[in-house]
């Protein structure tokens, strides 16, 4: 598989390349956690595309001697220099006149970064999605998307399902003719009407930097005692949730979804070293999410990433009465009253 995204087509270099990309965070409802390889996952994962928390970068490229520069904001970044490096030593196979330039990258989050909204996502599909503009560019070849969606991967595992679609799955699954671990699969077509204008307000419990970063996490899962299981159940998983996704069935959804976040964060607090990511505003925010929609029977639920943070999901036709319950209780939860409110969205898109 890896060798079809090799380049054959020819080169013609320029001797310089200008563009600017913006690609959105995902939020995984079956999460993926664990991984082996070069960035290949050990289960399979279904993620809702957001719209507002997004990457927006700018790349330059100059023809000469290799090599990059990383800021952020205008600003010398030089955090981020080491995944950059890895990440252009990983595309070089598939993209060899990449060896041709030297990169001036200039990024943008409109949202924290390295809070547990996947930065690392939004940013390296950004990045791939600059990268596969100047293939394109060179090549005189239409944009390709698996493409991209694979080169995004290289960077970061769940950057592949922020480049196309309002649902990706990524990964083999075994009910799932045309699933990968290469690339993320568009699963737009399954959605019910309901899932079409789903919202995600984003409570911003630590927007501080996270206590263990995702790949650490990943590598935990290794010799996990659990991690056998936590597979197979993660199969099982995106399996039932795609029939919700499909029929609308707000309750299955809302359990599977709700479950799978306990499940990643379990993960970790059984693992050794052994992590506790939530804080106790997370849990609290929690709680006031159960008490609700057993008192009104409205389909919101939340779930996590790896971090404290909560994402509140619901359909939008009771976007009036969720926006109330955040501003009388859930936002006292919140650092600074600081959330974001986002919906679903469409992918990486060319600014």
């Amino acid at each position: 598989m890896e060798e079809n995204f090799k380049l054959i087509s020819q080169v013609e270099l320029k001797e310089s390349l200008a563009t600017t990309w913006q690609a959105p965070s995902n939020i995984a409802l079956v999460k993926y956690w664990g991984k082996y390889g070069m960035q290949l996952p050990a289960n399979p994962s279904i993620s809702f595309t957001l719209n507002a928390c997004r990457t927006i970068t700018s790349v330059k490229a100059t023809k000469g001697e290799p090599g990059f520069n990383i800021s952020y904001d205008g600003m010398p970044k030089p955090d981020f220099a080491s995944k950059i490096k890895a990440y252009l030593e990983r595309v070089v196979d598939y993209c060899p006149w990449v060896r041709n330039y030297y990169f001036d990258i200039d990024t943008h989050n409109t949202f924290p970064h390295s809070s547990g909204i996947a930065s690392s996502a939004s940013s390296m599909a950004a990045l791939s999605a600059c990268i596969m503009d100047f293939e394109s560019e060179l090549t005189g070849t239409a944009l390709d998307y698996h493409k991209m969606s694979f080169l995004s991967r290289l960077g970061s595992g769940s950057a592949c399902r922020s480049i196309q679609g309002a649902a990706v799955l990524w990964g083999a699954h075994k009910d799932t003719a045309n699933s990968s671990n290469f690339y993320g699969v568009d699963q737009t077509q399954l959605l019910h009407p309901v899932f079409q204008d789903f919202q995600d307000t984003i409570l911003l419990v630590d927007k501080g930097e996270k206590v263990v970063s995702s790949s650490v996490g990943h590598d935990l899962m290794n010799d996990h005692a659990f991690a056998k299981a936590r597979f197979e159940q993660a199969q099982k998983n995106l399996t039932t949730i795609k029939k919700a996704l499909q029929e609308g069935d707000l309750d299955t959804f809302i359990k599977i979804t709700e479950s799978e976040a306990l499940t990643l964060h379990a993960m970790m607090m059984t693992s050794h070293p052994y992590f506790i990511l939530m804080k106790p505003h997370t849990l609290s925010i929690i709680d006031e999410i159960w008490a609700f929609r057993k008192e009104t029977k409205i389909p919101v639920c939340f779930t996590l990433d790896a971090g404290a943070n909560v994402h509140m999901l619901f359909p939008s036709a009771y976007k009036m009465e969720l926006d109330e319950l955040m501003n009388n209780k859930l936002a006292s939860y919140c650092q600074n009253s600081h959330y974001i409110c986002d919906e679903i969205g469409t992918g990486a898109k060319k600014c």
